[in-house]
């Protein structure tokens, strides 16, 4: 079966769940309702990158693709647009946004790509009066907070060393930790923020993705944090009845046993 022949029966195959005599759930579903599924379907789809297997990537850009179909399905029933303008859309906007590719335009590297990329952003929405409109609200906020740094770096708005993010982080540090002494709740939670922000202003200078480290790092917690509880286990007891100095050790030596990082151990206390 042909590329476009398999794409047009996964359309069909939406078009008949939804028509009547389809299936009850699929008829009953919206755009709103169907937001999480489509933010869900991105994780796993992420977490199937992560894990290598090209099966589990495959199954999940399936169900990462359908959620498009569901919804451009929705929109045709309504005679809002259908799946051909979906297409179109992106066709239209990846040829435009890419003159150095599918015309003359010279751009030597990824960061002058980007930086013409923000213009024709511009230029194609002039609905938007900022430059940080179009950020999605229900990032996770660290990737919020990634990305509008990202996008205030390209016209100029920036640090001119990781240095200077580096103070400022110490900064923040500092602010925070009076914040604290203060009591004041709403001035812990706003110097908290600030101190977040600027860890990930540092992320970024160094081109690493917080969210990505963020992870890295629940993983390692998780995996040692495991290894604790087999050994209290083993022991003969429940977590609730070891004593703190007991679970540093366990702590200490899951780092040797299964701990493939290398450095560094978070610490939760």
């Amino acid at each position: 079966m042909a590329l476009e022949e398999k794409f047009a029966k996964l359309v069909e195959i939406m078009a008949r769940l939804r028509a009547p005599g389809g299936c009850p759930w699929d008829r009953e579903q919206t755009h709103q309702s169907l937001k999480r599924y489509l933010i869900e379907e991105a994780y796993e789809a992420c977490d199937a990158v992560d894990s290598g297997e090209d099966r589990l990537l495959v199954e999940e850009l399936g169900d990462v693709l359908l959620q498009v179909v569901f919804h451009a399905q929705i929109a045709s029933e309504e005679k809002r647009f259908t799946i051909e303008d979906v297409l179109d859309a992106i066709n239209t906007k990846l040829v435009t946004r890419h003159p150095h590719v599918f015309d003359e335009l010279k751009l030597d590297n990824a960061e002058q790509v980007l930086k013409h990329w923000e213009g024709f952003k511009v230029k194609e929405k002039k609905e938007r009066k900022s430059i940080l409109d179009g950020i999605p609200r229900q990032l996770p906020a660290l990737m919020k907070a990634h990305r509008i740094q990202e996008r205030v770096a390209r016209v100029g708005f920036d640090w001119e060393k990781v240095e200077d993010v580096f103070k400022k982080v110490r900064e923040e540090l500092r602010e925070f930790e009076e914040a604290c002494y203060s009591q004041d709740e709403d001035k812990i939670e706003d110097e908290l923020g600030d101190l977040f922000f600027a860890v990930v202003n540092v992320a970024r200078f160094l081109e690493k993705d917080p969210e990505a480290a963020l992870e890295r790092t629940i993983g390692k917690f998780t995996r040692r944090f495991h290894y604790i509880e087999q050994q209290v286990k083993a022991s003969g007891r429940n977590l609730q009845e070891a004593p703190l100095e007991v679970m540093d050790r366990y702590w200490e030596d899951s780092k040797r046993e299964i701990d493939t990082a290398g450095n560094g151990s978070p610490r939760n206390r």
